[in-house]
């Protein structure tokens, strides 16, 4: 459980609206250093406040639509998130000058949602479902 004092200094730090969005959504409540904003519109932030966080946990994303999932954040954020790099995207020059020319824009995964893929089939089936044949009665006097 969070303390009464956390709690108070969270409120002081983000307000009250976002605290509670907070707690709605990640079930707790975390102040930290806005990083930078994605195509999506995901915020990240960080906090280096040894005190305040849990080591490893220092990082995190503030995810735009309310329904998320791991596939709305693009690879260049997953690798800052996961510690694989050091620098954000927004402050690593390497990532800001390297963008090629292949590299189209970042879409989330949709399986299982109406946007998904699905093949569409030219050829015949192998099988075909079978269909009685009504022949027509003869009239009877």
């Amino acid at each position: 459980m969070v303390s009464l004092q956390r709690t108070i200094r969270s409120i002081q730090r983000v307000g009250l609206r976002e605290w509670w969005r907070q707690m709605q959504y990640i079930g707790d409540a975390k102040s930290g250093r806005l990083v930078g904003k994605d195509q999506f519109g995901n915020r990240y932030f960080e906090n280096m406040n040894a005190e305040e966080e849990v080591p490893g946990r220092h990082r995190w994303v503030d995810f735009a639509q309310h329904d998320n999932n791991a596939t709305q954040v693009p690879p260049e954020w997953h690798s800052w998130l996961s510690h694989i790099r050091k620098d954000a995207p927004t402050e690593d020059s390497v990532m800001q000058n390297f963008s090629p020319p292949w590299k189209s824009p970042w879409t989330e995964n949709l399986t299982g949602t109406r946007g998904a893929f699905r093949t569409y089939n030219t050829t015949r089936p192998k099988y075909e479902a079978w269909q009685p044949k009504v022949a027509a009665r003869g009239v009877s006097p």
